[in-house]
């Protein structure tokens, strides 16, 4: 009659995460890395439960092994459905750049539900982008740009209602010199601009802790917008029914933009990109970044978007009394 062992240990390897295993009545147990068991008894039957696994024997001397996978509490906060990346599952779509066959995006909406990390076009260059509400999509989009944390990242929304989620909107004004920027705003987008906001907590902490694009600004816990003028940008956007998180796509290790998409594929698919959306070759012409938290409004950086008469140059800040009072 072999003797009965209480046991309890604690292993890793049942869906990667940490277990605990209580073992009662066993004559013979041996554990490895894998989580081997060799037991001297045959036929033996599991049943497994939600986050459970139970091992009996029925052949009378019995014993019960139960595995209860441990979740780390701190992990569940941020719990979002994974991506599993196939070798052949990469997905590349063409779509006129008129948006009148969006309905072939459904693939693309599909993964990106999923927490895939892909390529889109908007009203400037291409972009890499992921949902926002996903937050291990956003460190992989990291990954396969190769961007450090001190690179900042920007959304793409539907409309006002997005950025007034994600960020603490526009200034109004206070109607004694100072600019109504919501006002003016309105007219510029949907564009080609991205504007420089201050994050409200609502926004993932992988994107809230970055400032703009430069280290001047680092520190701040701000976050560019965008509302693109894109018919295939602006129809994944609202499938999606969130924004995404985005990043222009640029040459490894250059910093030049690429414009034609199927050289965006050859080149990111090996890095673990899951798709691309084709809109047909861009012209490198990236938005023009716009603070808003600043007075008066300041460019960082001019592109496609014109500057208004509300705006000034980065380097035009000793004319900034004169400009404030023409735009009021």
């Amino acid at each position: 009659m072999a003797s009965t062992t209480t046991t309890s240990s604690k292993l890793s390897g049942i869906g990667g995460n940490s277990t605990s295993i209580c073992i009662s009545t066993v004559e013979s147990l041996t554990f490895s890395r894998s989580i081997v068991v060799n037991f001297p008894f045959n036929n033996l039957k599991t049943k497994k439960k939600k986050n459970k696994l139970m091992i009996q024997n029925p052949c009378g001397s019995g014993f019960c092994i139960t595995a209860i996978v441990k979740r780390n509490p701190k992990r569940l906060k941020y719990s979002v459905p994974s991506f599993t990346r196939k070798d052949d599952g990469f997905v590349y779509v063409k779509v006129d750049p008129s948006g009148s066959d969006t309905w072939k995006l459904e693939p693309v909406i599909n993964l990106l539900r999923e927490g895939a990390v892909g390529v889109i076009p908007t009203d400037t260059v291409y972009a890499i982008v992921c949902d926002v509400r996903n937050h291990s999509a956003i460190e992989r989009l990291r990954r396969i740009k190769d961007i450090g944390p001190s690179k900042p990242l920007s959304i793409l929304c539907r409309s006002f209602r997005d950025i007034d989620t994600y960020t603490f909107g526009f200034p109004r004004g206070t109607g004694q010199g100072q600019t109504n920027i919501f006002r003016v705003v309105k007219h510029c987008l949907p564009g080609p601009y991205t504007f420089i906001l201050p994050a409200t907590k609502e926004l993932p902490k992988q994107c809230s802790r970055y400032g703009t694009t430069t280290a001047k600004y680092a520190s701040r816990k701000n976050v560019g917008v965008r509302i693109p003028n894109d018919a295939i940008c602006h129809a994944i956007l609202e499938k999606l029914d969130a924004p995404l998180i985005s990043t222009s796509v640029k040459w490894p290790r250059e910093d030049e933009w690429m414009i034609d998409p199927v050289l965006i594929s050859d080149i990111y698919q090996p890095e673990g990109l899951d798709f691309v959306v084709d809109g047909g070759v861009r012209v490198a012409n990236p938005s023009t970044v716009v603070d808003t938290t600043r007075d008066p409004p300041t460019i960082i950086r001019l592109g496609k978007g014109p500057k208004q008469d509300w705006m000034i140059l980065q380097d035009d800040e000793d004319s900034s009394t004169m400009l404030t009072t023409n735009a009021a």
